[in-house]
């Protein structure tokens, strides 16, 4: 056999020795290693929600943004009155009460096409498209429709690495795999340095932020980070976050209401 036959034969292997140096690269590893930890932990968002909404003495309201399969969470909801909105996108079956984006629910609702122009929530879970923009308007609409007690719910908002957090989720041939968290947190932190609510992030799913007028779940910030650079927020998560474990959300929430 010729050399270059050889070379030829051997020229496969190159790529097995290349994915495997990739897969066994420290960074790598450390990324799969978050990957499992953050799946791990427990409570989930549904538990949060619960909690939240088990702390009114009345029947509540609930929204939910963004359901796709509504095994997830919506359905474990525990709530007197539940609505749930989704366009279908991820999920074709889509049995959600309105089969929309946020924008165009909101603009309906704000005109009295759906529902009451009156309408308060008790609590509105946000976890549509996980893009800055779009979640800070989520935000500010529902704001628009939370009672003065109320809690604003968003999921996301602590990604583990920058492959978390990526921009677009087509891009899964990253340590992060099919995680993707995109820019939730940006919004979340935008939100962080608004004095007209408290906030934090419960550290459990993926991160699980809380906004309230009313609960002292934890004073805002000064703004920071203006360029919303990843690894500045990393460096400080349990600052500009407002990090905390589901038992200080307790602690913080007990007497509120």
């Amino acid at each position: 056999m010729k050399i270059r036959q050889i070379l030829e034969a051997l020229a496969p292997f190159k790529y097995f020795i290349k994915g495997y140096d990739v897969l066994t690269e420290p960074f790598y590893v450390e990324v799969q290693a978050k990957n499992k930890a953050e799946v791990a932990k427990r409570p989930i968002r549904t538990d949060v929600i619960n909690y939240l909404l088990s702390l009114f003495p009345h029947e509540t309201t609930y929204l939910e943004i963004g359901v796709r399969n509504p095994e997830k969470n919506f359905n474990y909801i525990k709530s007197a009155t539940k609505y749930s909105v989704d366009p279908g996108v991820e999920f074709k079956e889509n049995p959600v009460d309105f089969k929309m984006t946020s924008d165009a629910f909101f603009s309906k609702l704000q005109q009295g096409e759906i529902l009451s122009q009156d309408i308060k929530f008790d609590v509105i879970f946000i976890d549509g498209l996980h893009l800055a923009e779009q979640v800070d308007r989520d935000i500010v609409n529902a704001l628009s429709y939370l009672k003065e007690d109320g809690f604003v719910v968003l999921h996301d908002c602590n990604p583990p690495t920058e492959f978390h957090a990526r921009e677009r989720y087509v891009y899964y041939h990253t340590p992060a795999k099919g995680f993707w968290n995109g820019t939730t947190w940006k919004a979340f932190q935008k939100w962080r340095f608004n004095p007209a609510v408290n906030s934090c992030c419960v550290d459990t799913d993926w991160g699980v932020g809380v906004l309230s007028r009313k609960a002292p779940i934890g004073n805002s910030i000064a703004p920071v980070n203006p360029f919303f650079e990843f690894q500045v927020m990393s460096d400080n998560r349990k600052e500009h976050l407002n990090l905390i474990s589901f038992q200080e959300l307790k602690q913080r929430t007990s007497s509120s209401i």
